[in-house]
């Protein structure tokens, strides 16, 4: 038979309010950090699942990030493309008003005039940057695209323009998992080869050699070349708009994810308050309890008993 000892009834007295103790601060130190979880063996299977919502966050921050730059840059491009029709649009105008057979050579020689200042415009658009960055000259972006030099009036000389060439690679953003969006535009997309007969700058150099010469025939050829350069921005404008509109579902969706994460990283970690609150007044009445019923055990001794 076991003897009982009193040393053997104080050990297991203190081993017992050691543990009521012990479950008495776990239960306060979350109360006082608000979570659940503050150490791994807290719950060994849940701080998996934290660490996995806390890594899926910060990819979908990035994410976010992403998008809202690449929303910036395709707003920026789609306002620089409306400039561009701006010009071209008042371009068409000068030449249809150029065309008419009964101009004389100083109405014509002041349309030459505006349509210079108009080249002037378009290279300035097209070397546009947005943070930096040369929009219209891939992944080129640190060069300028339209580099033309300038003549002995300070106008800038596009005879070149015929063996100019813009950087044709794209600049792809990461806006999702396994998901990589082209978001740039390329001169050649937007002005032209520098060969083509449609490129803005061939057709402005044409123009202006057809309206110092008197040529009605030469002026009047160039409307569908400016119809056709028109027809191919607005198509791009079309483009950049799809793309606009799938960036905007993309921020969308990355938004109700970060909710739906932020929401199962809480139910992971955070503290359910009114339930702690509860715990915590039940154990501490369990240690107030232990305390008085083990005064009452360890009190009586063998000096007691010599009395």
């Amino acid at each position: 038979m076991l003897r009982i000892t009193s040393n053997m009834m104080n050990s297991q007295l203190m081993l017992n309010l050691n543990r009521n103790a012990q479950a008495m601060n776990n239960t306060q130190n979350q109360l006082a950090t608000g979570r659940k979880l503050n150490k791994p063996s807290d719950d060994p299977v849940g701080i998996t699942y934290s660490l996995r919502y806390r890594g899926e966050l910060a990819s979908n921050d990035q994410y976010t990030k992403n998008v809202d730059s690449a929303l910036s840059w395709l707003d920026f491009n789609d306002t620089v493309l409306s400039q561009t029709g701006d010009v071209v649009q008042r371009l068409r105008e000068l030449t249809v008003q150029a065309s008419t057979g009964s101009n004389p050579q100083s109405a014509l020689d002041s349309i030459k005039q505006e349509v210079g200042q108009l080249r002037e415009q378009l290279i300035d658009i097209s070397n546009s940057k947005l943070n930096g960055k040369y929009i219209f000259n891939g992944e080129s972006y640190d060069k300028k695209p339209y580099d033309f030099p300038r003549n002995a009036d300070g106008t800038f000389d596009t005879s070149s323009v015929t063996t100019l060439t813009t950087d044709k690679g794209l600049i792809n953003y990461s806006v999702g998992d396994s998901v990589q969006l082209p978001i740039n535009l390329t001169g050649t997309d937007v002005f032209g080869n520098g060969s083509d007969s449609d490129n803005i700058f061939n057709i402005i150099n044409n123009l202006s050699q057809s309206l110092t010469n008197g040529d009605f025939t030469g002026i009047s050829s160039q409307l569908d070349k400016i119809d056709s350069r028109m027809e191919t921005i607005l198509t791009t404008r079309a483009e950049l708009g799809a793309k606009t509109n799938r960036i905007e579902l993309m921020q969308g969706r990355l938004s109700d994810l970060n909710t739906n994460l932020t929401d199962l990283q809480s139910k992971t970690e955070d503290a359910d308050y009114a339930e702690l609150i509860m715990k915590s007044k039940v154990q501490e009445n369990i240690y107030n309890a232990s305390l008085s019923a083990g005064s009452k055990i360890i009190q009586p001794s063998l000096v007691d008993f010599l009395r």
